[in-house]
């Protein structure tokens, strides 16, 4: 019964790590935007638009706060481009201030 239990707490723990590591309410993920300006993540904007955590990860991106995004990735569908392609949400194509902040 011990063995079952402990399984059963570490299944709990993998499904909710997800959960422990994403951007909380009120706060935003930033990175490194180059000469732009960075780049702030606000979780909560997706979600109120209806985005699930598991839309982008792992699917675009891995479970950390690291992103290396290229300006030639700005073209593709990778990344932030696969739904921010101007059909999903808005295309990033000349909106540069609504994402980079200096």
């Amino acid at each position: 019964m011990r063995i079952l239990t402990a399984i059963l707490a570490i299944m709990i723990a993998v499904v909710f790590v997800g959960s422990a590591m994403a951007v909380p309410p009120g706060k935003t993920a930033e990175f490194k935007g180059g000469a732009l300006g960075k780049v702030a993540f606000d979780g909560k904007i997706h979600a109120d638009k209806g985005a699930k955590c598991n839309d982008c990860h792992t699917k675009l991106f891995q479970m950390k706060r690291e992103a290396k995004i290229k300006m030639a990735d700005h073209k593709s569908d990778k990344f932030c481009y696969s739904c921010h392609n101007g059909t999903k949400a808005f295309k990033t194509d000349g909106n540069c201030a609504k994402c980079h902040k200096k």
